[in-house]
């Protein structure tokens, strides 16, 4: 049998498709592109970045706003993976290529009960809330002003060390 790495595990195609497709069950039935897709995850990680959000999944780190250039490329694999298995599908059409979930995304995050399931679920639930009904460029206002800020309060941290 083979044996899977921690670094396949942790912000590999498994968690961010995981954490993609519970950020489209809250969508359903409506579909997501990618940017947004990218956006909504941050969101959904680092929710204390964000005025009045709840307590952050994932804890801060000073290479929280890189996340966001490479998160794309593992959004893309991640999708693909629950597509495979028939949880999410792609919609292709005038406006560009958007994800799904389908009907049976509901049944399998349904089944997830640990804890740190249900602290996604709830942090997708909120990112969809807060930000999934903006404009994309509001959405992107957003999110480069949380990263700006949070730069900010980064170097200044390392200024009074």
């Amino acid at each position: 049998m083979a044996t899977v790495k921690a670094s396949q595990l942790f912000n590999g195609p498994v968690e961010i498709g995981l954490r993609a497709l519970m950020i489209l069950a809250e969508s359903h039935p409506g579909a997501l592109d990618l940017q947004r897709l990218v956006i909504l995850d941050y969101f959904s990680v680092h929710s204390a970045d964000i005025d009045g959000g709840p307590p952050s999944l994932h804890p801060p780190g000073p290479l929280r706003a890189g996340e966001v250039s490479i998160r794309r490329g593992l959004l893309e694999d991640g999708l693909h993976l629950f597509a495979t298995k028939g949880l999410v599908s792609r919609v292709v059409d005038v406006s560009g290529i958007r994800y799904r979930a389908e009907e049976l995304a509901a049944t399998f995050l349904d089944a997830l009960s640990s804890d740190y399931a249900n602290s996604l679920r709830d942090r997708a639930k909120w990112a969809v809330d807060t930000a999934g009904s903006l404009s994309d460029d509001e959405a992107t206002a957003l999110l480069d002003r949380t990263i700006g800020r949070w730069k900010t309060e980064f170097v200044f941290d390392e200024i009074e060390e």
